[in-house]
């Protein structure tokens, strides 16, 4: 296997944004930066005053790539084809809700966040989530086939 786009200043950059924008959340908001909980409690808010920092952070994500794309820094990136049908991609979502709910929290929430805190229970999450990931592709693209 060849590696086609290796491009490590961008992937640098953006790690480091990400990095920064997760400390800044805590610092600011004392609020790990765990994207299905942040959308969560825009649909089921703990408190009246908790959804619009939600929402501006859940916009920011949308934006984000949106001026990405615009100001043609997206412009080589390949275009991603999802090779099931809508009905599986509605499935896949609703699992990972659950998932994200039974593991209380996310990859960004404890692959970023919690592995940053030294967290055992992240740890172990994204170990679990990692080995999932192996297992998943492994079954798809060499046991059923899907490119």
């Amino acid at each position: 296997m060849m590696i086609v786009n290796f491009t490590p200043l961008p992937a640098l950059l953006g790690g480091a944004l990400i990095g920064l924008s997760a400390a800044f959340l805590l610092y600011a908001k004392g609020r790990v930066a765990g994207i299905s909980g942040i959308a969560g409690g825009i649909i089921y808010p703990e408190a009246k005053d908790d959804i619009s920092w939600r929402l501006v952070f859940v916009i920011g994500l949308v934006l984000g790539g949106l001026i990405y794309q615009a100001i043609g820094l997206g412009a080589n990136v390949e275009q991603i084809q999802a090779v099931v049908s809508k009905p599986m991609l509605i499935l896949g979502g609703l699992l990972v809700g659950i998932g994200t709910q039974i593991g209380t929290g996310c990859t960004s929430g404890h692959g970023i966040c919690g592995l940053a805190r030294r967290s055992p229970r992240s740890l172990v999450a994204t170990l679990c989530f990692m080995a999932s990931a192996i297992v998943t592709v492994y079954i798809t693209r060499h046991l059923i086939g899907v490119a």
